[in-house]
């Protein structure tokens, strides 16, 4: 008889310790990789830190002017064997008429955090099963921008010596860009490539070209990348090689989540069950004695 004792509770102990083995192996990777619904206090918290790094990594890259300008020179005549080295004649052409390119320095310097920061908070609200995964996305792309600049630091066309682009922000006195003007020594001037503005509007455009029920939402996420394309070349900030590399890097971050996650982002459920539903009913443990 005490035998039999001895094996119930040797069982039941087995029994609850399971769920342990479990949090600690496989099925709790298994977990992590689930959609789960986000917590307002805990994005905030990190898009703030992620920003706030992401400047600090990026500022502090050491300001290699020589090598960035040497860099700029090869890429102007890459460009021009190519026969693709337009940024000059847009340049000129949107500086000609200052409604339009006063309206793009303003362009540049505001719509490319205001609308990376609707889409999440779009996200958020009315997709918080695909939040996550489209988050990775973000952040990833992001991540690997700044290996980017470390590796290969790169002039802007407007700081090109022997060529004739004009610094729009600085001719026309508009605010709001860390590039140009009285901000400059607060930027790297030499972290072009690749470039953000691509890569945050394209992931941008391409989250509300999938996900919005509106014919003219998806029309949007379809022209923003490409008026952003046309901005930062017109303002002399980028070459379109530039704009290749941040679409670049945010095919890496798409491939990242894909192989988190197991589905691109838009794919996975819109909605995720409330903390605790859909969880297996767990059996008390019986008192002993």
């Amino acid at each position: 008889m005490g035998d039999t004792t001895v094996r119930t509770l040797e069982g039941r102990e087995e029994a609850a310790a399971h769920p342990v083995t479990e949090e600690t192996g496989p099925g709790r990777l298994r977990r992590l990789r689930v959609p789960r619904r986000p917590r307002l206090w805990f994005e905030i918290l990190l898009i703030a830190v992620s920003y706030w790094t992401y400047s600090l990594v990026r500022n502090a890259v050491p300001e290699q002017r020589a090598e960035a300008l040497r860099n700029a020179d090869w890429i102007w005549r890459l460009e021009q064997q190519l026969g693709l080295a337009f940024e000059e004649s847009v340049n000129h052409a949107a500086n000609s008429v200052t409604w339009l390119i006063v309206g793009m320095n303003y362009y540049y310097a505001t719509l490319h955090f205001v609308v990376t920061l609707g889409v999440l908070v779009w996200l958020y609200r009315g997709h918080p099963g695909r939040y996550g995964a489209a988050r990775l996305v973000l952040f990833t792309t992001t991540g690997i921008a700044l290996v980017g600049y470390y590796l290969y630091p790169l002039a802007p066309p407007r700081l090109m010596n022997g060529q004739s682009f004009v610094d729009t922000v600085l001719v026309h006195q508009t605010w709001g860009s860390m590039a140009s003007g009285d901000l400059k020594n607060m930027s790297n001037q030499y972290a072009a490539m690749p470039s953000m503005h691509i890569g945050w509007s394209v992931w941008s455009g391409l989250t509300v070209f999938a996900l919005a029920g509106v014919p003219w939402a998806r029309v949007l996420g379809v022209v923003y990348p490409v008026v952003t394309l046309v901005v930062i070349v017109a303002t002399a900030n980028h070459f379109w090689l530039d704009a290749a590399g941040g679409v670049l890097c945010l095919a890496f971050g798409y491939g990242v989540a894909l192989l988190w996650y197991g589905r691109r982002p838009h794919t996975l459920p819109r909605r995720v069950p409330e903390r605790g539903e859909g969880e297996p009913e767990r059996l008390p443990v019986p008192k002993q004695g």
